[in-house]
This record gives structure tokens, sequence and C-alpha cells, in this order.
């Protein structure tokens, strides 16, 4: 099995946390029960010395963790459901529900899309990540596009890289937006907190242009088109102008309900625990057959019901 180490310095904000919470807020993506695991089998660090899953941080440590890789050849192929938009020999476009992993990673090794496009379409372990060429944050919902042959991967893959494939988001905001723009500021990991991304002028180019869909008393929705494909791109750029994403988890505001919020708002704004955020649209050049395409999803039952609700709150 192969390794990539990560290194940090434990911030002052983790002063006291036990190293395996302290390590679960700055690895992304992975489960506290299996940094439990990693500190067990000593693949964590602290100072020189492997620490026991109790003992507490106190802030400039160097703190260093071998995370265990899944190679290609690992994956497990499993039955689960894909919601395929289109399909021919080449690709297809599929409809990702919120909550599914896109990726296989060391925190969440099967239950993923390519973990099903490895069942439904076996010869796809021949191909990288499975002809999976972009991803969607795991409680985003929406299209994505998935190659079957090696050339459709290298022509969707260019069309990503020169900004080609066009893709177009709908997103619930906190506040009202008075009308579109583009924010173009870069994007890198934030250097306090590894689980977010964050504005910086070290960071690679990110440019997100946005347009008002519907506003509503205290909320707007968003038609967001991504001109790159940055980490948590769309939440980043939304919260940094003051229009986090409603129910986001990690870049969002605390919840503000307003004292004569409808009460089918009010329900809907406490239950709903994911970013607001479904990909509608995609739009390409088919790579083998050189076909202008596009392909259009509604949104999901739980932000439709949402919407339904701001519109409720706007009478």
């Amino acid at each position: 099995m192969s390794f990539s180490k990560h290194s940090y310095i434990v911030p002052e904000h983790l002063v006291g946390q036990r190293v395996d919470k302290a390590l679960t807020e700055l690895l992304d993506g992975h489960s506290r029960s299996t940094i439990q695991n990693w500190i067990k089998k000593g693949l964590v660090i602290l100072d020189d010395e492997a620490p026991k899953q109790k003992d507490k941080v106190f802030g400039g440590e160097l703190l260093e963790v071998n995370v265990p890789e899944i190679r290609q050849g690992e994956w497990e192929a499993q039955n689960l459901p894909i919601d395929v938009v289109h399909e021919d020999e080449y690709m297809m476009v599929i409809n990702k529900p919120a909550g599914l992993v896109v990726h296989p990673g060391a925190g969440n090794p099967d239950n993923t899309l390519l973990n099903a496009i490895l069942f439904h379409y076996p010869e796809s372990r021949q191909l990288a990540r499975a002809g999976i060429v972009h991803r969607l944050d795991k409680d985003t919902s929406g299209l994505m596009v998935v190659a079957k042959t090696e050339t459709a991967r290298l022509g969707l893959t260019s069309q990503l890289v020169d900004h080609s494939l066009h893709r177009e988001y709908l997103a619930l905001t906190n506040g009202r937006v008075i009308s579109g723009n583009t924010v173009d500021e870069p994007i890198a990991r934030d250097k306090n907190d590894r689980r977010k991304m964050s504005i910086n002028m070290m960071g690679k180019e990110a440019i997100t242009h946005y347009r008002v869909d519907s506003r509503f008393r205290n909320h707007t929705l968003l038609r967001v088109q991504l001109e790159t494909g940055r980490t948590h791109q769309i939440r980043v750029h939304m919260n940094h102008i003051g229009f986090s994403l409603v129910g986001d988890p990690v870049y969002g505001r605390r919840l503000a309900i307003s004292g004569d919020c409808h009460p089918s708002l009010e329900a809907q704004l406490r239950t709903f625990k994911r970013q607001a955020l479904h990909a509608t649209r995609i739009e390409y050049i088919h790579p083998v057959l050189d076909e202008h395409q596009s392909w259009d999803r509604p949104l999901p039952e739980d932000m439709q019901a949402l919407i339904d609700a701001c519109e409720q709150d706007n009478h």
C-alpha cells in the first residue's frame, strides 16, 4: 500500500483538543473513526512520537500523518443506482444526487459514484478514475459528464482545461442579491482550517459568473456559471461577497430566521443541512462525434421545496 504524507503545525484554535479530534479538523474528508484507526496503526506522528488518540495538543506542534492511498486496481465494483441522463458508446451524462461522494478516498473508500460506474461499466476500470473527469461536492447535486473511452476522456478533459465545457448551477443564497456580476478571486486551501478553501492572492485563478434568477424577501436564487473549477469555488466566492449559500455547513453563516418568516420557510431552513447548490445544465462539444450537446435537469425535491417556501414567504 502506498501513502501520501500530510504535515501540519497545530493552530492555536485547536489548543486542548485530543489528537484525533484535531486531526479530523485539519484533514479534509476523513472521519474521526478513520483517523483513530490510523493513530492505532502508528500512521500519525506528533513531534516525532506516536501519540495515543486521547493525547491533547497544545499548539505549535508538528503533526504528521501518512494517509493510505487506494490504488485504482483496488477499487470495488458496487451495485449502486446511477441516474443516466444521456449515454452513447463514448460517454454519458449522469445526474448525481446530493449525499453521494464522487471518488473513493481514505475517508470514503466505497459507496461512491466511481464504485457504481465500475459495476455497471466494468470496462471503465481501464480508464483513469473510471472515466470521471470532474467532480461535484458530496452534497451538491446535478449533472456530470463521464467518459467511457480514452478518446472521450482526453477530449472532455481538454474542454475542461480550455473552459469550453460549460456548467451552470442554481444556488440559493442568504440575502438579496441586487444584480449579476463576476467574482475573479484566486482560491487556495485555508491555512488555518484544512477542511476549507479561502481567497488567497497566491492561490489558483478562480472565476465565477452569476446572475439573478429569482429574488425573495431574504434570499436569492442565482444562476451561476464557472469559468474555472476550483474546489468549493461557488461556495467560497459567494461567501466572499457576503451571500453564503443556504444550508452550507462549512462556509454558511449561522442560521438567521426573521421574526415574520413564513412557518413553511422556517421549517425548511431548520431542516436543510446541505449547501443549496445544484448543477442544472451542462454543455459541450461531443469529444468523438464533434456535435454540440447540452442537457438540463431541474432542482431536486429538497431544493425545490426550499424555493417553494421562499415564494410563500414573499406573500
